[in-house]
C-alpha cells in the first residue's frame, strides 16, 4: 500500500506546474471598507503587513502575484486560498467568489472554510503582477494571527487532486479499520488473551482514526473556528500511538526496563505538548521523534539479546524515520506509520508461530500424558497381582471375588473415559480414587479409610493427579497397627488461588535415599503444566503422621 502511495504522490507532483513566480508573496493589511481597495491599479504602500486584532471589524488584504506564462492546456486557471474568516475574493479588481458571509445589516458573520478555491477568468490571466484583494472579516477568532497562502494551478487539478489522495488513504485507512477489528475479534476470543494483540488493535484503530481526522476537510465542511479543534484531535491521537507503539515493542522484546522507559516517554511527551502549546504540526513531530528514539532502544535491546525479527524492525524503523524525515509531512506520517505497523505485524507472525509450536508441543504432551496414565493402570506387576489376588479371592469366596472383577473393571471403565481429557470434573476423580482403593482392599487386605472435607465436587482437575498422590501413599506407607491407612483430602479457595491438601495417615515406609518424587511426581507436574502454565505449586513431604501433598493453583 504504501508503495502505491508512494507511486501517486510522485506522479501528482509531476502534474504540478509552478504558475507564481513569487510563491511566498505577503499580504498587506488595512482595516476599514472601500470598495476601490479592490483595484488592481490603488497604491497600498502604506498598508501594514501586520493584521493586529480586528475584532468583529471588516478588513482587506491584498497580495501582489507574479505569474509566469501560462500554457492553454491548464486552462481554466484555479486560485486556492488558504485563509481563516469569511470573505469576498478580487481578481484585479473583479470579484470571483466569496467563503462564508461577512457581517452586513446586522446579520452575523457566517464563517467560511479554511480552504477555498475559485475559477479565474481566462481574460484576466496575462504574465506579470496581479493583485489579490480580499474583502474580510474574522469575528469569531480575532486574535489569531494566520497568513494567507495561495496556490495556483489547473482548476480541476484543485478541485480533484485532493480527492485522488484521499481515495487513497482511505484505502489504507479500511485496511487498518479491517485489522482492527479483525485482533479485536481474536482478542476477545482468545482463551489467552494476550495484551499484545489488544494493543495493535488499539494502534490499528486510532490510526484509521488518524487518517479520517486528517482527511476530514475533504469530506465535510469544518468552518475556520473549528479548524483547530481538528488539529487538537489529531495532536492526541499521535500522542496515544506514541506510547503504544513503544509499549508493543517492550512486550514482543522482553524489554525489562519497560515500566521505567514508557514513563520517561509519557512525561517528555507531556513536557512536548506543553511547551510547544498551539503548535500542532511542530508537536506532532516531536511525538513522532519521540516514539522513534523509544522504539530504537527497545529494538538495539532486543538485538542485543538476540530476539526474533529485531533486524528486520530496525531497518523498518530507519526507513519509517527517513520517509518520514524527507517526505511532505502529510504524506511521509502516514506512510511511515503503516511501515511501523507493518513491522509489529511481522513481528505478531513470528509470534503466531512460535504458539503454534507450543500448540504441537502441548498436543503431543497430552497424547504422551494419556499414554502414560493408561500404563499406569496396565503395567504388568499391577495386572498379574492383581489377577493372582482374583483367583484367590474367586477360590475362596466366589461371591467376593465377582464383587472384586466389578471393582476393577469399574475403575479401567472409568480410567478409559478420563484418559483423553485434559480436566475432568472432582466427582469423577474422587470416584476413581474410591474404585481404586477398594481393589487395593480386596489385594493387600488392608483397612483403607477415605474421609474429604469442603470438596467442591464441581471443581475441574487433571485427571488421575489425586489417584496418583493415593498410589503413591498406598505404595510408601505400612500401616497402622489397626490394619489402617488413613486418606484424607482437603479444599480450599482463597481470593488469589486453590488448593487441595492430601494427607495419608500411616507409618512411612524407609527408603534409600531421599523421597524427592519418581514418575508419579513427574505426570502431577506434567498434568499442571498442561492445564494451568506456570500458574500453580506442587509440595511433598513427609509428616509426623505419614505425608502430605499440597497443589496450589493460582486464580489470577
Amino acid at each position: 500500500m504504501h508503495t502505491l502511495l508512494f507511486f501517486f504522490t510522485f506522479l501528482n507532483w509531476l502534474n504540478t506546474h509552478v504558475i507564481i513566480r513569487n510563491e511566498s508573496a505577503l499580504p498587506v493589511y488595512k482595516v476599514g471598507d472601500n470598495e476601490t481597495w479592490a483595484a488592481k491599479s490603488f497604491n497600498d504602500k502604506d498598508w501594514s503587513a501586520i493584521r493586529d486584532n480586528t475584532a468583529s471589524q471588516i478588513f482587506w488584504s491584498r497580495t501582489h502575484l507574479d505569474l509566469h506564462q501560462v500554457e492553454n492546456v491548464l486552462l481554466p486557471l484555479g486560485l486556492q486560498i488558504e485563509a481563516f474568516g469569511a470573505f469576498e475574493v478580487y481578481w484585479d479588481g473583479v470579484f470571483i467568489g466569496r467563503n462564508g458571509q461577512i457581517p452586513m445589516k446586522g446579520k452575523p458573520e457566517i464563517p467560511g472554510t479554511e480552504r477555498s478555491y475559485y475559477s479565474i477568468p481566462d481574460s484576466l490571466i496575462k504574465p506579470g503582477i496581479h493583485v489579490v484583494a480580499m474583502r474580510s472579516s474574522q469575528s469569531l477568532l480575532p486574535d489569531v494571527q494566520r497568513s494567507i497562502a495561495f496556490k495556483i494551478d489547473r482548476y480541476t487539478n484543485l478541485l480533484t487532486r485532493p480527492l485522488i489522495t484521499m481515495a487513497y488513504m482511505n484505502l489504507m485507512a479500511g485496511a487498518f479499520l479491517i485489522a482492527a477489528i479483525y485482533y479485536f475479534f481474536l482478542y476477545l476470543n482468545s482463551k489467552r488473551r494476550q495484551s499484545d494483540i489488544l494493543i495493535f488493535g488499539t494502534i490499528c484503530l486510532l490510526f484509521f482514526a488518524l487518517l479520517i481526522m486528517e482527511y476530514l476537510k475533504f469530506h465535510v465542511t469544518i468552518p475556520y473556528p473549528e479548524f483547530f479543534t481538528r488539529l487538537e484531535v489529531i495532536g492526541w491521537l499521535t500522542f496515544v500511538n506514541a506510547l503504544l507503539v513503544p509499549l508493543y515493542f517492550i512486550i514482543q522484546f522482553n524489554f525489562k526496563k519497560g515500566l521505567w522507559l514508557m514513563l520517561i516517554l509519557l512525561l517528555t511527551l507531556l513536557l512536548m505538548y506543553g511547551s510547544n502549546y498551539h503548535h500542532y504540526d511542530l508537536t506532532a513531530r516531536l511525538y513522532s521523534l519521540a516514539m522513534f528514539v523509544t522504539a530504537f532502544i527497545v529494538v538495539l535491546n532486543g538485538i542485543v539479546q538476540r530476539e526474533k525479527g529485531g533486524l528486520i524492525v530496525l531497518a523498518g524503523l530507519l526507513i519509517s524515520a527517513l520517509v518520514n524525515r524527507f517526505l511532505v509531512y502529510d504524506y511521509g506520517l502516514f506512510i511511515s506509520f503503516t511501515i511501523i505497523v507493518l513491522c509489529m505485524l511481522y513481528l505478531h507472525s513470528i509470534r503466531a508461530s512460535v504458539i503454534e509450536a507450543e500448540h504441537q508441543n502441548a498436543l503431543l504432551l497430552s497424547s504422551r500424558l494419556q499414554l502414560e496414565l493408561l500404563k499406569k493402570n496396565i503395567q504388568p506387576h499391577f495386572i498379574r497381582n492383581t489377577l493372582t489376588s482374583m483367583m484367590d479371592w474367586v477360590e475362596e469366596s466366589p461371591k467376593e471375588g465377582a464383587r472384586f472383577i466389578q471393582v476393577l473393571a469399574a475403575e479401567f471403565d472409568i480410567m478409559n473415559e478420563i484418559s483423553a481429557q485434559t480436566l475432568i470434573p472432582l466427582s469423577k476423580e474422587l470416584e476413581l480414587c474410591r474404585q481404586h482403593l477398594s481393589v487395593m482392599g480386596f489385594r493387600k487386605e488392608i483397612n483403607y479409610i477415605w474421609e474429604q472435607a469442603d470438596i467442591d465436587e464441581t471443581q475441574l482437575i487433571p485427571p488421575a493427579v489425586i489417584h496418583t498422590l493415593l498410589e503413591n501413599g498406598i505404595t510408601h506407607s505400612a500401616p497402622l497397627p489397626e490394619n489402617t491407612i488413613k486418606f484424607i483430602l482437603y479444599y480450599s479457595v482463597s481470593k488469589d488461588a486453590y488448593q487441595y491438601i492430601f494427607e495419608t495417615v500411616a507409618k512411612n515406609r524407609p527408603v534409600m535415599t531421599g523421597r524427592a518424587g519418581g514418575n508419579g511426581f513427574k505426570y502431577i507436574q506434567a498434568r499442571l503444566t498442561e492445564s494451568y502454565g506456570d500458574k500453580w505449586a506442587f509440595t511433598s513431604g513427609a509428616t509426623e503422621t505419614g505425608w502430605k501433598s499440597t497443589i496450589q493453583i493460582s486464580i489470577k
